[in-house]
């Protein structure tokens, strides 16, 4: 069975999974978890409207990669955040992960498409984790601001931040991941790389 059939198989699955966390939060009238899971849903297409609409290539593994992340976040919302300790860690690893290949590969590509920047391979280890670390705290921040928000309308929070201990932890997790593409995902980036800089070739004026 080629990679490609086994992607959309699991996508949908992944989609089906989702659409059913979606109506046990609308069920339950649980807030948290339908936008959540609403939010899951669309990123779940995210890979295809990339490869439609963009011409960006992009290997079936980086397809479930995302979903899988996605997918893990809407069934967390469910409870498992609560009740199972590690499976926010696996949550942030997973989803820091994503991150960084999105900024590894933006960076790349911008370098193969001009001549004004170079970026030196030891550099880009550095770059990777930076540009992670400030998603996670830009996403935290995100958090703080949703609690506080939920508390003064007396509503239930969309995001859940347990406090400075929890932000922590989130980051070194984030961290894990970053460093976790920097060490092996960047081969499997070089595709996309490539289409993504034809892209970029496109808009020369």
């Amino acid at each position: 069975m080629r990679s490609w059939h086994v992607e959309r198989i699991a996508s949908r699955f992944i989609q089906l999974v989702i659409g059913l966390i979606f109506v046990a939060g609308v069920y339950t009238r649980n807030l948290s978890v339908v936008v959540n899971a609403l939010l899951a849903l669309a990123a779940t297409f995210l890979p295809a409207v990339l490869r439609r609409d963009w011409q960006i290539r992009l290997h079936p593994f980086l397809g479930m990669w995302l979903t899988t992340a996605v997918l893990l976040h809407a069934i967390g919302m469910l409870g498992p955040y609560h009740y199972i300790d590690w499976w926010d860690h696996v949550t942030h690893t997973l989803s820091a992960s994503v991150v960084a290949a999105v900024g590894y590969t933006a960076a790349r590509a911008i370098e193969a498409h001009t001549d004004a920047v170079h970026f030196p391979r030891q550099f880009m280890f550095v770059y990777i984790l930076l540009f992670t670390l400030a998603v996670g705290v830009f996403w935290e921040v995100l958090e703080f601001g949703a609690r506080l928000a939920a508390e003064a309308a007396g509503t239930e929070a969309i995001l859940v931040q347990y406090g400075l201990d929890d932000t922590l932890v989130d980051l070194i997790f984030d961290s894990v991941g970053a460093v976790l593409v920097a060490l092996f995902g960047t081969a499997t980036l070089s595709d996309t790389i490539e289409s993504l800089t034809e892209r970029l070739e496109q808009t020369r004026p």
